[in-house]
């Protein structure tokens, strides 16, 4: 018998519930698409032959928090866990280049990792990475800040076979729903978060999160490919 398969997810928000409001300002998605590259950084993935690159795009901000069992980015203070698995760059004065100097040695097993900085944050003094790992099936963790406020932040978690070697990105937006009656109960209901994941240009996997309230506030992956082991579920965190 088929069984849905469900992302980790928590939503943890400080101030009031946008649920219990009525309206959720997702106001910041694509804004790290949008984000000026910054000159101390890479400004776009640069693939390495034979290994897989992880990243995230599409709200004010996004971090990878936790590849399998190691920790990446700290959710407190927003930085590399270990400064000893990021890519090294030259110090770069001025206007530049940034591409020139990065080091990009291959990974030399399964475990090995590195994070590359990779652009601008839509919120001012952070940065964006992107992780370098080995094809294999992993457990990953993000966290996305929809808008610029870091008390708002969705947590998501999956475990993906990375089989292939090339880059994969998990891509956030909101739904549009074209099947609203318009009704006054319809249109003050949010649209739903959603994210893809992308291997190139091509969606592999979608997971939305649920408004209804047998699943509310969990992602839940939709029908549209091969149903895969995905990561257990958690306990939500509430305000």
């Amino acid at each position: 018998m088929n069984k849905k398969r469900y992302a980790l997810s928590t939503s943890t928000i400080v101030a009031a519930s946008l649920f219990l409001s009525g309206c959720q300002l997702l106001t910041g998605y694509q804004k790290i698409d949008e984000a000026e590259s910054a000159k101390a950084w890479v400004g776009k993935i640069q693939p390495v032959a034979g290994e897989v690159n992880i990243a995230c795009v599409g709200t004010y901000h996004c971090e990878i928090v936790q590849i399998d069992k190691t920790l990446v980015i700290s959710p407190d203070n927003h930085e590399p866990v270990n400064h000893q698995i990021v890519a090294s760059l030259p110090n770069y004065k001025g206007t530049a280049t940034p591409q020139i100097g990065i080091e990009m040695t291959p990974l030399m097993s399964k475990n090995s990792m590195k994070i590359v900085p990779l652009a601008a944050s839509g919120m001012p003094g952070l940065t964006n990475y992107y992780a370098r790992v080995m094809p294999a099936k992993r457990e990953v963790h993000v966290n996305f800040y929809p808008e610029n406020n870091m008390g708002y932040v969705e947590r998501f978690a999956m475990i993906h076979d990375f089989a292939d070697a090339g880059t994969y990105q998990l891509r956030a937006y909101q739904k549009k729903n074209s099947e609203k009656s318009g009704s006054l109960l319809d249109t003050a209901s949010p649209e739903p978060l959603c994210i893809d994941l992308l291997q190139g240009n091509k969606v592999q996997r979608r997971f939305c999160k649920q408004l209804g309230s047998e699943h509310q506030g969990e992602f839940v992956e939709t029908g549209m490919v091969k149903a895969v082991t995905s990561a257990s579920k958690s306990k939500k965190t509430t305000a």
